[in-house]
């Protein structure tokens, strides 16, 4: 059976007395100096979570283009892989795209305007 904790209750208590004696005159206190502690290298799992805070969200998407054009994204990838640089499809065309926004108006007008004009949506089955 417990017992409510009651202000009046509270008073009956033993009051407990601190340890907060004073150490005697004639023993001496070494006194080190202050040294901070070798750091750690960061753990492996704040890693992840400090990753995992900053992940971009990654948007899946389709489109249509010509065969020819199609080509032309393994073509830059074997042109990587010999200068020793592995890349996937969507890096190829990630650089294509943080290149086009390098251009100006007129310079994206002119790369734009000499595209061969598609239809979009996906291809009919023979």
């Amino acid at each position: 059976m417990t017992t409510k904790k009651t202000t009046a209750n509270i008073a009956r208590l033993p009051v407990k007395k601190a340890l907060a004696t004073k150490p005697p005159a004639a023993a001496k206190t070494e006194v080190k100096p202050a040294v901070k502690p070798a750091t750690k290298p960061a753990d492996k799992k704040s890693e992840k979570k400090a990753k995992k805070e900053h992940k971009v969200k990654v948007v899946r998407d389709s489109f249509t283009m010509p065969q020819s054009e199609y080509q032309k994204i393994a073509a830059i990838k074997e042109i990587c892989l010999k200068a020793g640089l592995h890349v996937k499809k969507s890096e190829v065309l990630r650089a294509g795209l943080i290149t086009l926004s390098g251009l100006t108006a007129t310079q994206l007008k002119r790369a734009l305007s000499s595209l061969e004009k598609i239809k979009t949506g996906r291809p009919k089955k023979h």
